[in-house]
């Protein structure tokens, strides 16, 4: 709707605000990384769009614009390690009738670990492999000759990966419900990537508990506040 309030939390370069601001919102943009504001403030002054975009830890930003009307948060929850602190503090920036879109990979899932950032092809095309003990995971990139930084950043996503029974209690306990989900076996964004059509996860699956995970590509949820 025209004149509302955006917020997208890890925006990287901005592509997903383009198209509120375009409608006629104000768009904010919020990123941990400087490298990513920086990008997003270059994609908004090449198309003459306006964006407010601002570096920041999301547990340290308090807006200046009051609350928002939706709220952002597209495959940054599995890469959070204080989940639901996190889901309170987007909880509190909500306007009183907003609502928070929330997106991620179910842990579980084939790529659920991130490995396709792996500079070794094999690991990269590997699935599950992110579901071995630490200790066997951490040998094996290192012996497929991944960098400790790489590495790093593998074990740190596989202690913060996320699955649809762990998030749907979350939901509950910080005082939110979910107003609609949506479970895929191909996520929408493959067919950008891999010119594969989105589909919905088979729903006699999504109804299986944990086992589930395992098909789960992308998961999409809109929350609204008690």
């Amino acid at each position: 709707m025209p004149g509302s309030n955006i917020l997208e939390v890890g925006c990287g370069d901005g592509g997903n605000l383009l198209p509120f601001f375009e409608s006629g919102c104000r768009v904010t943009g919020v990123d941990i990384a400087a490298c990513r504001i920086k990008d997003a403030m270059r994609f908004f002054s090449e198309r003459k769009a306006c964006g407010s975009f601002i570096m920041a830890d999301i547990f340290d930003f308090d807006p200046s614009e009051g609350r928002f009307d939706v709220i952002i948060c597209h495959d940054v929850l599995e890469h959070i390690e204080q989940k639901e602190p996190f889901l309170i503090k987007l909880k509190a920036l909500l306007a009183d009738d907003g609502v928070l879109f929330v997106s991620f990979p179910a842990w579980q899932m084939p790529f659920g670990g991130h490995q396709q950032i792996c500079k070794n092809k094999l690991m990269s095309h590997l699935p599950f492999v992110h579901l071995l003990p630490d200790v066997l995971y951490k040998k094996l990139l290192g012996l497929c000759g991944e960098d400790e930084n790489t590495i790093r950043e593998l074990l740190a996503i596989k202690q913060t990966g996320c699955s649809v029974e762990r998030f749907e209690r979350l939901v509950l306990q910080v005082g939110c419900k979910v107003v609609s989900r949506q479970l895929y076996f191909i996520n929408p964004h493959y067919e950008v990537k891999f010119s594969l059509r989105p589909r919905i996860l088979f729903p006699f699956i999504g109804k299986i508990p944990y086992f589930r995970n395992f098909f789960i590509t992308s998961c999409f949820y809109i929350l609204k506040a008690h």
